[in-house]
């Protein structure tokens, strides 16, 4: 398959160097260009469900969270395809055209007469999210090579998260002061512009710094498992390799409750009596805790290993589904966001940094983009099965039945996930 390998260099024909504090001013660029990312997606977390029930009068939840399936379906597959379009063009040919993408989202938001335009917003936000989020993701990869993989995931999800996290917050108050279009969509705009400025004028190609690292993997662990086709690819990250797959499910399991929580929560919050202010503050605490924690996490998986820090964080989620399922009140449920945050940050870099720990660098990317496609692949199925459960059964039944999957998902990595494999390079 033409152009989904990478070609073998001598590592000092690349000019390329390895390492966080060699490539330190590049690095943090990526990590303010993800926080705008983050933002351009923090833009909805608080205002769209809100804005399906009371502008668009959706009645049934299936209906209110189609905008999260579409998201999630365009994300899911855009991530597939990212992870071999950066091998093949370049990572910054395919983080520009993941912002300009984005450039009708807001304009869709504020002046969408009717559901099906605020739906058709959310293909063209999650195809831009697929092609930013993953390449930012690639990029950190490559600069930093082996050593410190945790942490930079730690720090490429912590810019991220806290950037839907301020968004949520600051969306809450626009909205509650100014109405629920058009401010809180003026914001996102702004993001867009400026992580589209800053990618096309100041973020550099890193595509040599995985060649490089290529060669060194290779002249230390041997090629077995270079070369491999995009098939292969697929089918070990999905399934055959037990570390890789055992990730893949526990990143869809994740992305199922972030789904169920951005559709759900502030229909359940609004209807038990809370103002738009305190739905804006758990809106934006779950994702505070989660991009915050990272900062610590991502190094921790990098001392102590990704497994049980990925099994416990998946339990401590299932934990804060669980109270959030049984409570009626702020207080219990700024409690329930704060767990489900925390665990969300033990989690999120130590399953992108096991994927890059096992995946040989000549296909990372791409194992990347499939590990992603399951993972986004969750807001999907989050969507469906959250809506449908809440028609069926009422909001807390639903959020109950997503934590007892959440727990069992953590099980599956315990019993699967092989526990020595962050010591790889």
């Amino acid at each position: 398959m033409p152009g989904t390998t990478l070609p073998r260099h001598n590592p000092g024909s690349t000019g390329a160097v390895l390492g966080l504090r060699q490539n330190l001013a590049q690095f943090m660029l990526l990590v303010a260009v993800n926080a705008l990312v983050g933002g351009t997606l923090g833009q909805e977390r608080t205002v769209l469900p809100l804005l399906a029930s009371q502008t668009f009068q959706l009645d049934l939840y299936t209906s209110a969270l189609t905008y999260i399936l579409a998201f999630g379906l365009s994300k899911a597959a855009t991530n597939y395809f990212a992870g071999t379009l950066s091998d093949r063009y370049g990572r910054k040919p395919v983080l520009v055209a993941g912002w300009l993408v984005a450039i009708p989202v807001p304009i869709m938001l504020i002046f969408g007469p009717s559901w099906g335009w605020i739906v058709a917003a959310n293909v063209f936000l999650g195809i831009s999210q697929g092609l930013t989020w993953s390449t930012a993701v690639i990029m950190k990869m490559d600069l930093v090579g082996p050593k410190q993989r945790g942490l930079a995931m730690g720090l490429n999800e912590a810019a991220g998260y806290l950037g839907v996290a301020v968004t949520s917050l600051a969306t809450g108050y626009i909205a509650s002061a100014y109405g629920l279009r058009p401010g809180p969509f003026l914001l996102g705009a702004a993001y867009i512009a400026l992580g589209l400025s800053l990618s096309v004028l100041t973020v550099r190609e890193t595509h040599h710094h995985a060649r490089t690292e290529a060669s060194q993997y290779v002249s230390t662990h041997g090629s077995v498992h270079a070369g491999l086709t995009a098939g292969q690819v697929f089918a070990l990250t999905s399934f055959k390799d037990r570390s890789l797959s055992a990730v893949s499910q526990a990143g869809l399991v994740n992305n199922l409750n972030d789904g169920l929580a951005w559709g759900l929560f502030p229909v359940l919050f609004v209807s038990s009596g809370l103002s738009l202010n305190q739905v804006g503050i758990l809106a934006a605490v779950y994702p505070a805790v989660w991009g915050a924690g990272q900062l610590f996490t991502g190094a921790a998986s990098d001392r102590w290993g990704r497994k049980w820090l990925i099994v416990a964080g998946m339990l401590v989620q299932a934990a804060g589904l669980a109270i959030v399922a049984t409570a009626h009140s702020f207080g219990p449920w700024l409690v329930a966001a704060v767990l489900l945050g925390l665990g969300t940050a033990m989690v999120y870099p130590a399953l992108l940094a096991a994927i890059g720990d096992v995946s040989h660098p000549t296909w990372r990317a791409r194992s990347v983009g499939v590990y992603r496609l399951w993972r986004d692949g969750g807001f999907a199925v989050g969507a469906l099965l959250a809506g449908l459960l809440a028609d069926l059964y009422g909001i807390p039944a639903a959020i109950a039945t997503v934590a007892a999957l959440t727990a069992v998902s953590g099980l599956v990595v315990a019993v699967r996930m092989r526990g020595n494999d962050h010591t790889t390079g």
